[in-house]
């Protein structure tokens, strides 16, 4: 089971150092990626929480605009003029932030695996703890339409329920338990790398950058890194 978020790039960007990678392919989130991709994890969970400028300009219009002449949302924050500050601009300020992807998880002895369906989150992750403590059952997204299903001591992952006769992976509720808090640990070791990186790509906006971070990935204030 791993963290896994969706890829969002830009061409030629060039404020941080970024990875190669397809598009919407799926980027392991974990405490040993190289430097490159943490940019193009930041890079994506920026993006997946742009605030529309022409949105916030129509706000700033409506409310009188403001003094220093930036976009302001109604009775929200000015957008930074700055090419960098405009983009983290939303990741800092956005009330609900999104981080696209989920926990993919690979049966090793079938190759059966089950990848987070659109609209999915890892803002989301806790959703597997309904299958272990709660009702339990979740569903991660559409188009495949993953879900997981408790039966008493066992549990079905089914990577597309929408297929009839569609493979399922079988683990204990033991088992599973495991491999979440595995990709929680994940989670928290990213966020601690991610820190390191701003460290050194991000200096003046560390501290703001981890705490958005771990509301993107819903780690609790204690998981944060020290700033």
């Amino acid at each position: 089971m791993q963290p896994v978020l969706e890829i969002r790039t830009s061409e030629e960007f060039t404020l941080w150092p970024v990875g190669a990678h397809e598009p919407y392919a799926f980027l392991p989130l974990s405490g040993s990626m190289d430097p490159a991709d943490v940019g193009t994890a930041v890079l994506s969970l920026v993006e997946g929480n742009d605030v529309d400028e022409e949105d916030d300009a129509d706000d700033a219009d409506d409310a009188g605009g403001d003094d220093d002449g930036g976009p302001r949302a109604e009775n929200g924050p000015v957008r930074p003029a700055d090419p960098l500050g405009a983009l983290l601009h939303g990741l800092f300020v956005g009330e609900y932030l999104y981080a696209a992807g989920g926990f993919r998880v690979t049966d090793t002895a079938t190759g059966v695996t089950l990848v987070p369906g659109c609209c999915n989150g890892l803002e989301e992750w806790r959703d597997w703890l309904r299958v272990l403590d709660g009702d339990g059952y979740a569903s991660f997204g559409h188009d495949p339409t993953p879900e997981a299903r408790r039966e008493g001591e066992t549990v079905r992952l089914t990577p597309d329920a929408g297929v009839d006769g569609a493979p399922v992976i079988e683990l204990s509720v033991t088992e599973l338990r495991r491999l979440v808090a595995g990709a929680e640990a994940d989670l928290v070791a990213f966020l601690a790398l991610a820190d390191t990186w701003a460290a050194d790509h991000l200096p003046d906006h560390r501290e703001p950058l981890a705490a958005a971070l771990a509301r993107a990935l819903d780690l609790a204030p204690e998981q944060r890194p020290e700033a």
